[in-house]
């Protein structure tokens, strides 16, 4: 099995709602994403997928939806009171963390986004910081 794998930097907010410890608080991170794509067969020019199309589909994706934006859980409380102020916050169906981003990306954006090209979404790797980083696998 081939695997093409391509990163994408971004930077958002979060705060993991219940964390014991700083991650409790509003922060952000500058966040590297690597999208790891699987196909069966090559395409007739010998690739997986064309890195632009992984560019064009979920790196967009990605700073359409997550770039410069904070991103809380709908049971996080200071959900509804940020959101009077800033319309912009994303609603998130999961507590916002490195495991639970690389889950819901895989899971949830790569197939919407991927569905019907033959290729699929493999892995997500998020990077917190250049030390901390979590990856979800199919």
């Amino acid at each position: 099995m081939l695997t093409v794998t391509r990163y994408h930097d971004i930077s958002c907010g979060h705060r993991v709602y219940g964390h014991e410890g700083k991650c409790a608080h509003l922060h952000g991170h500058n966040y590297r994403i690597h999208f790891s794509c699987e196909s069966d067969a090559l395409d007739a020019l010998g690739r997986v997928i064309d890195f632009g199309a992984i560019k064009s589909k979920l790196c967009v994706w990605l700073e359409e939806n997550w770039d410069h934006r904070m991103l809380l859980w709908i049971e996080d409380p200071l959900y509804v009171s940020l959101r009077e102020y800033d319309p912009t916050i994303v609603k998130l169906p999961f507590n916002p963390t490195a495991e639970s981003m690389a889950a819901y990306l895989t899971t949830v954006i790569g197939p919407a986004l991927l569905g019907g090209t033959g290729v699929r979404l493999k892995s997500v790797c998020v990077e917190e910081t250049r030390k901390c980083s979590a990856t979800y696998t199919v």
